[in-house]
């Protein structure tokens, strides 16, 4: 997926052709349109406030490195109840980006066609085209990632929500008994 082709609600397109060799600091403090549209986007009841602090900076010959936060305050419904479920994200964002022609992206980091990938390590860089990168997008696909996708309300278990499953709750008995349990 390139950066270039996502529309997001806080886009900030970040010209990289020409980087201050310390980086360039970018800033999103998400508006009322833009939390709105972010909690749409992602199915939360709503986005109370979001900011992504970001360094674009160059990285090996031309390639781009982009890091920092994002941090939110948002409220999501509860997967048992639909109560209102507040949480709070503060997510580190990082990213490797090479041009498509680039040979490193082709080659590999090893030179020999392969690229070697270390499931604890960083990902392997992604690719974009032209001069700029929408550094906003990316900062969403973290934002996004970091959301708790079984929100629930402190306190409240499935069970409390009631056998709604027969077959659900036919496993459960089975489980019981198997445990000694009634």
């Amino acid at each position: 997926m390139k950066h270039a082709d996502l529309q997001s609600p806080v886009s900030f397109m970040a010209n990289v052709g020409r980087l201050p060799q310390k980086g360039l600091l970018v800033v999103i403090d998400a508006d009322a349109a833009q939390r709105v549209a972010l909690a749409s986007e992602h199915e939360l009841l709503s986005v109370e406030s979001y900011r992504a602090e970001l360094l674009v900076a160059p990285w090996k010959r031309n390639g781009v490195k982009v890091s920092g936060r994002v941090v939110a305050d948002i409220t999501q419904a509860c997967i048992v109840t639909l109560d209102p479920v507040e949480a709070h994200i503060d997510e580190p964002v990082e990213a490797l980006l090479l041009p498509d022609e680039s040979k490193l992206g082709r080659q590999g980091f090893d030179g020999g066609g392969e690229i070697l990938l270390d499931a604890e390590g960083p990902d392997s860089p992604e690719t974009f085209s032209g001069d700029t990168i929408d550094v906003g997008a990316l900062a969403e696909q973290f934002f996004g990632l970091a959301i708790d996708p079984y929100p629930r309300k402190q306190g409240v278990s499935l069970e409390a929500a009631g056998d709604t499953d027969p077959a659900e709750s036919e496993f459960q008995q089975k489980l019981r008994s198997l445990l000694g349990k009634s």
